[in-house]
């Protein structure tokens, strides 16, 4: 460990406390832009998320540098503590972008576009989906998102300081409440097409038995369609207001969830 160190320090004239310390922000903030939403999404290419990472690295490193540990403490322990604190920084932030996948899944299964365009993305998605999450993630990055995850970052390392592993218990019943909000705010953006789709059905059905002789799939899929569109357009902007709430609680407390 101390090789490699002395090594880079011949090279780039720093101390091996420099060297040591820079690395394990490094470390953190890399795993981390591995899951982060914007800068860490598959879209982009790994060169493109390394840069990305380096320019993090470089904003953060002097803000905490008084208070990580020199390169006396260097171990391999110390820099996996790093990453997989990096990883559950990265993963709080990314279930708020799955919630709003799991809510245009919802919807889209309201519309019955469930199917359309799902496979043009890394991962099976429906089209609802797909725009929720580009509007979100554009929305984030048009009110300072890289800003706000510098904090963040910052941040990290006074409720994690550096070579503390993240306790066991506090982790599990955070990852548990937060997969529970995650999953209760999805079924919050989705509620009005759920509600949309519940009374469409209801009246296609009056509508069938008081004439039956009329085709009311003919009519009724191609009105759905037209609806969830009209109503997605409507609802767009509140359930956007919405997210980016729930998403900047996350932002301002890392591993606590709001009550």
């Amino acid at each position: 460990m101390m090789g490699w160190m002395a090594l880079l320090s011949q090279l780039s004239g720093a101390t091996p406390d420099h060297i040591w310390k820079v690395s394990l922000v490094f470390l953190r903030v890399g795993a981390a832009m591995a899951l982060l939403p914007a800068f860490g999404e598959q879209t982009l290419s790994a060169r493109v998320r390394l840069v990305a990472a380096l320019a993090f690295t470089a904003i953060v490193a002097p803000a905490v540098f008084d208070s990580l540990p020199g390169a006396g403490s260097g171990d391999l322990r110390s820099a996996a503590i790093e990453v997989v604190v990096g990883l559950a920084l990265g993963l709080g932030l990314r279930l708020s972008v799955l919630a709003m996948q799991i809510a245009g899944m919802i919807a889209a299964q309201a519309m019955s576009l469930s199917q359309l365009t799902a496979d043009t993305g890394p991962e099976p998605m429906p089209a609802v989906s797909q725009f929720l999450i580009v509007a979100i993630l554009a929305l984030a990055v048009g009110l300072g998102l890289h800003v706000r995850l510098a904090e963040f970052l910052v941040l990290s390392f006074q409720i994690v300081p550096s070579g503390s592993p993240i306790d066991s218990a506090v982790f599990a019943e955070w990852s548990l409440r937060e997969t529970g909000r995650i999953f209760a705010l999805a079924f919050v953006l989705a509620a009005p097409f759920q509600v949309a789709s519940l009374l469409y059905n209801l009246a296609l059905g009056f509508i069938s038995r008081a004439m039956p002789q009329l085709m009311v799939t003919m009519i009724g899929a191609p009105v759905l369609a037209i609806g969830g569109f009209a109503l997605l357009a409507l609802a767009s902007p509140v359930l956007l207001a919405v997210w980016l709430k729930a998403f900047e609680t996350s932002l301002a407390a890392p591993f606590q969830v709001a009550p």
